[in-house]
């Protein structure tokens, strides 16, 4: 016994002054810490840590069955679900894992917020706190577009429509993001990329700055009021605290957060086995549009905001609000970097972080139930009405039923029947040219879904023919860029007479 006992004590010294990495980390583990920390309220970096370290395991596992292809993403899904032994339940957990990671981060924020954490010396702490929540909603959202079904889809097509509205680099960015004008066979290779190697070696290494940052600065002690933060003071201040009152990190105050993380991960295998995976519905379809698809819970609340709001309000709320949000949220320990931290003398904070939780409570609870933005109960059925056929070509009429087969009028009306999601096609040729609606279709934009992999060549181009001549009493719209002509101008109803060539 004893001989094995000093066969691994050497083996440990061997590899100790080989690597040297045992020693700094038992070091960094028993760091002293203000006795005040332990406490169930700084436990969740703690369990945000581990559960990152669960999606990442469990990420591992699934990507080794996954395939990143449009064609074969959604059926890679279904063998997971149904051909291997838990392979539904390695898929729950981390879906699960997912959601329970976003609410452990977004409360680590809150707390660190009310505790007035982000002040001085922890500034950069903080920074790089917010980082790694946005990075964590990114992993989620990046997640949502692997299972590539109908939520997938229209939420990425929205995702698309969000960022094609920053001015200048909008469309650059949306290639940039699904390989092209249209969500294709690119798309999904770009976002497997995104979530199983940059967002997550960005998460990890945001996670390394910030716990060696932590271990730098010191873990904030409780706050108490009147005990103000002044950059001349405090580090002193704090080193003599933690010499009257330390205890080693391990075991004195780390058994709370090893409980509470056990607790957590407890939590997301009840829910998974429970609950189940989420998702796939149904494969993903452009022309499929009697659906009614969801974000994931953590995007719920956007989904509602975005049913709600007017037209009008859509792009600046979009593009403003989180822009303000994150710069505020970055800028804040500049701003707000020494001064009082109990959260009774903050009454401002505790007033935002309570009017803030309210309304993501509020909009997430709408984003249940309410109906989805588009308002796409109409018939599709009804029929073209007979005076836009009357003198048509068989093409036009040809692009007239691709209209009605490909459900168009879901979203779109004519002579007022049809949906209102989308404009009134009744004079779309008076205000685009034909190169204009093209690109519409066949790319999509706004809150339209690029329709480029639902439509033959034939079926574009019948379908170009009869919106061209949607265009009612004005004439049809031309590219100013070009030289006009009088046949431009005049519309063909209106076109003068040929003389009838004389008789000789």
């Amino acid at each position: 016994m004893a001989s094995l006992k000093q066969r691994a004590l050497a083996a440990y010294e061997w590899l100790e002054s080989r690597l040297g990495l045992i020693a700094p980390l038992s070091k960094a583990a028993a760091h002293p810490t203000p006795a005040n920390n332990s406490s169930w309220w700084y436990v969740f970096g703690s369990a945000a840590t581990v559960l990152l370290l669960l999606q990442v395991v469990t990420g591992i596992l699934l990507a080794l069955v996954y395939s990143p292809s449009a064609n074969e993403a959604w059926a890679s899904l279904g063998v997971l679900n149904h051909s291997i032994a838990l392979g539904w339940y390695l898929r729950a957990l981390h879906g699960w894992g997912s959601d329970f990671m976003i609410a452990i981060v977004l409360i680590h924020v809150v707390q660190v917020f009310l505790f007035g954490a982000y002040k001085f010396p922890r500034e950069l702490t903080w920074m790089v706190g917010v980082g790694l929540l946005l990075l964590t909603l990114g992993m989620a959202f990046t997640g949502q577009v692997m299972r590539f079904d109908q939520d997938a889809y229209w939420g990425l097509g929205i995702g698309a429509s969000i960022m094609s509205r920053v001015p200048l680099i909008g469309e650059p960015l949306v290639h940039l993001l699904l390989g092209g004008p249209i969500i294709g066979g690119a798309t999904l290779s770009r976002f497997f990329t995104l979530h199983v190697f940059v967002v997550p070696g960005l998460l990890l290494s945001f996670a390394f700055i910030h716990i060696f940052m932590t271990l730098k600065h010191g873990v904030s002690d409780w706050p108490m009021p009147g005990r103000i933060v002044s950059k001349a003071t405090y580090e002193r201040e704090y080193h003599e605290l933690v010499v009257k009152t330390g205890i080693p990190f391990v075991p004195d105050a780390a058994w709370k957060d090893a409980i509470f993380a056990a607790a957590i991960v407890f939590a997301v295998m009840a829910c998974a086995f429970f609950f189940g995976p989420f998702g796939p519905t149904g494969t993903p379809d452009p022309t499929i549009i009697q659906t009614v698809p969801k974000p994931d819970f953590a995007f719920l609340w956007i989904y509602a905001l975005l049913a709600f709001l007017p037209a009008s309000l859509e792009t600046p709320v979009i593009l403003i609000a989180p822009v303000l949000a994150i710069a505020g949220m970055l800028l804040l320990p500049l701003f707000a970097g020494e001064g009082e931290r109990h959260w009774a003398r903050r009454p401002v904070a505790v007033l935002m972080v309570s009017v803030i939780a309210v309304t993501l409570g509020i909009f997430t609870r709408l984003g249940t139930y309410t109906p989805w933005s588009p308002i796409m109960d109409a018939w599709t059925s009804a029929p073209i009405p007979a005076k836009y056929l009357h003198n048509s070509t068989p093409l036009e009429r040809q692009g007239a039923l691709v209209l009605q087969d490909k459900q168009c009028r879901n979203c779109h009306s004519l002579n007022g029947v049809g949906g209102q999601r989308g404009p009134a096609l009744d004079e779309v040729a008076s205000h685009m040219t034909e190169d204009q609606i093209i690109r519409q279709v066949l790319q999509g934009g706004g809150n339209m879904p690029a329709y480029g992999n639902a439509l033959s060549p034939a079926e574009t181009k019948a379908l170009m023919r009869f919106l061209m001549t949607l265009h009612g009493d004005l004439a049809p719209a031309i590219d100013a860029s070009r030289v006009l002509t009088h046949a431009d101008v005049t519309p063909p109803a209106q076109a003068m007479p040929q003389p009838a060539p004389k008789t000789p």
